[in-house]
């Protein structure tokens, strides 16, 4: 299991940053090779996210769905489940968005199996920060 919490800062109010976590087909391409399939319902999609590991280059499918939600405490819990469309790995996250005036907090819970995990737990660090921490700077500007 890799934990990670990334800050991120943003210019939108609290209320527009609200509606873009939980709106999944604005929120997913905001991570760099990410892509929305379908809509599956009204809190869920199917996913695919293309991913760059040294040399390797990975592609997972799954579903990315808003499992929690409290509009008040501007909460919001999005549970990440993928499979690699060409091995027998996976990679599945619970993502925590915490939201305040002017930005909020993002926590990671994330686990990763198969080539990626080969790579061993320093690389697939790295490589999940970069994702996480290219995603903040998008997510400010949807």
């Amino acid at each position: 299991m890799v934990e990670l919490d990334h800050p991120f800062s943003t210019d939108k109010s609290l209320e527009e940053s609200w509606q873009a976590i939980l709106d999944l087909e604005r929120l997913v391409p905001c991570v760099e090779g990410g892509s929305v399939i379908e809509q599956t319902g009204p809190e869920s999609v199917k996913a695919q996210i293309k991913i760059k590991m040294g040399a390797m280059s990975l592609t997972y499918e799954g579903t990315v769905t808003v499992v929690e939600q409290d509009p008040d405490a501007h909460r919001a819990v999005l549970r990440v489940k993928s499979r690699e469309t060409r091995g027998q790995g996976h990679a599945n996250a619970d993502v925590i968005f915490s939201l305040a005036d002017g930005g909020g907090t993002i926590h990671t819970a994330a686990q990763i199996t198969g080539k990626a995990a080969s790579m061993g737990e320093g690389v697939m660090v790295s490589v999940l920060d970069a994702l996480i921490t290219g995603f903040t700077h998008n997510l400010a500007h949807i």
